[in-house]
């Protein structure tokens, strides 16, 4: 489960993908695969979640690694570089982009 704090020391992960609602399902399915058997088991992974939105055009991936360069390998791995072809056939777009945690809010 992502724990989203301002003093933390893992990389923050944000990937948008685009798509149409006939491809959203397919697209999270093979998501969904892809964290379970694959990425969750990479070194460094910490975390993820996966969210849609109501028109189901597009999804958002939230995931947390301990070290930028542990995200860099497993997107380098020919298994994974093999499922992001895949996952490109089912979507307009995609785009990871590495964030820092500049502030929370929250009644905890």
């Amino acid at each position: 489960m992502p724990n989203i704090a301002k003093n933390t020391s893992v990389q923050t992960v944000i990937t948008t993908f685009e798509m149409t609602p006939g491809t959203c399902q397919d697209l999270l399915e093979s998501l969904t695969e892809a964290y379970a058997d694959f990425i969750s088991k990479q070194p460094g992974f910490v975390s993820a979640g996966l969210h849609v939105n109501d028109a189901q055009t597009r999804i958002a991936n939230y995931s947390q690694w301990k070290r930028r360069e542990d995200f860099l390998a497993m997107l380098r791995t020919p298994e994974m570089r093999d499922r992001n072809r895949k996952i490109n056939e089912l979507c307009k777009s995609f785009e990871p982009v590495m964030y820092d945690v500049a502030e929370t809010f929250g009644n905890s």
